[in-house]
């Protein structure tokens, strides 16, 4: 299956062509860094491209400051991590091993010099995103959480952390590794943690917390203007974000919770075109967050729109859940849907403690070798049900209807039903949770009789309810809440709505076809009238 970058170890070296160095130096400054010196401290901004010419550079562990990796960076080779990109943060520290001669480029420079050579930016990109896959695979990051299996809120951090795709280490509380990070922080070894190097221990942690140490949105000021706001960060909204940078509109993506949305939360995806191996959703969102931000796609998140005004000047005016504001002349509505909470006494305290909406390899490591219950007949329950199928012990899956055939893809329902580690129940829900703190049991109901069966977790994967209520009543909606678009909303374009400025695409759109590609495709060709709009 397909993942988010090349192996870093595979990759053969690749330096930047005499000439792009020479674009590095006209555009950058030369500077010495003494031996022992720190290039860069973790939490500090990524904002400049630093290119070695003589020297070595080494990664440091945050906790201990001895060298975090056997290979180091020399000359010819240059610092920084995919979070320069968005003008984020630097995860790791860097230090001169000795004596460093470095050029560096302020980021806004360096931005415009990749966007003027092609060939210069594909290898920095290539290498950025190769070194944020090592990351995530040898879990290297100065972001640790301890006792993430204990604590709800460590927990959300985790899930938070896992679906952007950001490097964290999570330590069992408890364990020797817990406690010597504890000690190194001056915390007691026998509580939840949240840590960010040795210097910050996040109080009452949150994904908004986590968000700011790491950069992720820094650079947003109050009623900053931009061309056009595309609020939601599923494969419509970034689809967006990619086609209206390529088209040198100033545009920002707002997402609330995660970077891919609802298909972000999908582990395998085999029938997008082009990966006949499959990729997971959040894996082929991120590719496309990654080239909207090279085109200069500002993202912001997690932020949530709360209200939309249209003002005097005939622009917009979004307003986040924390109050702060921005404008646009035109806005792109891709808040997609969300899964519906089902009438079941005590779901909302079990969520997040045996009640999920996303199966990917957070919630696959809580119900290992455990009975695992799926309700949905849809292609992402269907995928839900064959990836955690790997690691628990059996995998229920209940379906409202009488079969698969009307609501699921041939292929993915041909394989649940091969599949001794699944079994399908077919008009059957879920009756009633059993549990004190956390999940412990289900009562299924189904042909009339009810049975009881021990699980840990119950993933929620049916129904489909709009993202709308923040449009404050300016577009017009279907009975379901759904935007209505084209010919049915008056307007002259198929993803035009009833307010001229917004446009709406992928699932949220009433009568779209619910489909990952067809969001992508959505999102991407609704930009040439978007720039109509705001060029007229």
């Amino acid at each position: 299956m397909e993942t988010i970058g090349r192996d870093l170890r595979e990759m053969q070296r690749v330096p930047l062509a005499t000439s792009h160095v020479a674009a590095l130096r006209a555009a950058g400054t030369e500077r010495l860094y003494p031996a022992g010196t720190f290039l860069a401290r973790a939490g500090e901004p990524a904002d400049r491209f630093v290119y070695v010419e003589d020297g070595e550079v080494e990664v440091v562990n945050p906790f201990t400051d001895e060298r975090h990796l056997p290979s180091t960076l020399g000359p010819t080779q240059f610092m920084g991590e995919i979070a320069f990109l968005n003008g984020g943060n630097f995860s790791m520290p860097m230090r001169a091993v000795r004596d460093t001669r470095v050029v560096e480029v302020p980021r806004p420079a360096m931005l415009r010099l990749m966007s003027e050579i092609p060939e210069m930016s594909d290898i920095v990109i290539t290498v950025l995103a190769a070194r944020r896959r090592r990351q995530l695979d040898s879990q290297d990051g100065t972001l640790v959480l301890i006792g993430e299996d204990d604590d709800r809120a460590v927990r959300r951090i985790a899930e938070f952390a896992s679906r952007n795709r950001l490097p964290y280490r999570s330590y069992a509380l408890g364990s020797p590794e817990a406690g010597a990070v504890a000690t190194s922080c001056a915390i007691p070894t026998d509580r939840p943690a949240v840590i960010f190097g040795r210097e910050i221990v996040v109080t009452d942690p949150t994904p908004d917390k986590v968000a700011q140490l790491l950069g992720l949105n820094h650079a947003l000021v109050d009623d900053e203007a931009f061309d056009v706001l595309i609020v939601g960060g599923g494969p419509a909204g970034v689809a967006a974000g990619v086609y209206a940078g390529a088209e040198g509109l100033r545009a920002l993506v707002i997402e609330d919770v995660a970077i891919g949305g609802q298909a972000g939360t999908s582990s395998r995806i085999e029938n997008y075109m082009g990966f006949p191996t499959g990729i997971s959703g959040a894996d082929l969102v991120w590719r496309g967050e990654v080239q909207a931000l090279k085109f200069g796609t500002r993202f912001a998140m997690p932020r949530r729109v709360a209200k939309l005004e249209r003002l005097a000047d005939a622009t917009f005016c979004a307003t986040f859940d924390n109050d702060q504001r921005v404008h646009g002349h035109a806005v792109v509505v891709a808040t997609g849907v969300q899964y519906r909470r089902l009438p079941i006494d005590r779901l909302e305290s079990f969520e997040g403690a045996g009640v999920y909406y996303a199966a990917t390899e957070i919630e696959a490591r809580y119900c290992k070798n455990a009975e695992v219950v799926v309700i949905g007949g849809g292609n992402s329950a269907g995928q839900a049900a064959m990836f955690l199928s790997r690691s628990a012990g059996h995998v229920h899956l209940l379906v409202r209807g009488p079969s698969l055939a009307t609501s699921m893809s041939s292929y993915l329902s041909s394989r649940l039903e091969a599949d001794p580690a699944i079994t399908i129940a077919y008009g059957a829900e879920v009756a009633a949770l059993h549990g004190t703190d956390r999940l412990e049991a289900v009562t299924i109901r189904s042909d009339g009789t009810s049975r009881t069966i021990p699980t840990c977790a119950m993933f929620v994967m049916v129904g489909a309810a709009p993202n709308t209520r923040w449009l404050s009543g300016l577009v017009d909606l279907d009975p379901h809440g759904f935007v209505l678009t084209g010919a049915a909303a008056g307007a002259t374009s198929p993803y035009g709505t009833s307010h001229p400025g917004i446009f709406a695409v992928g699932d949220v759109r009433a009568g779209s076809v619910k489909r990952v590609a067809s969001s992508v495709g959505e999102g991407s060709v609704v930009i040439s009238k978007v720039w109509e709009h705001v060029r007229t």
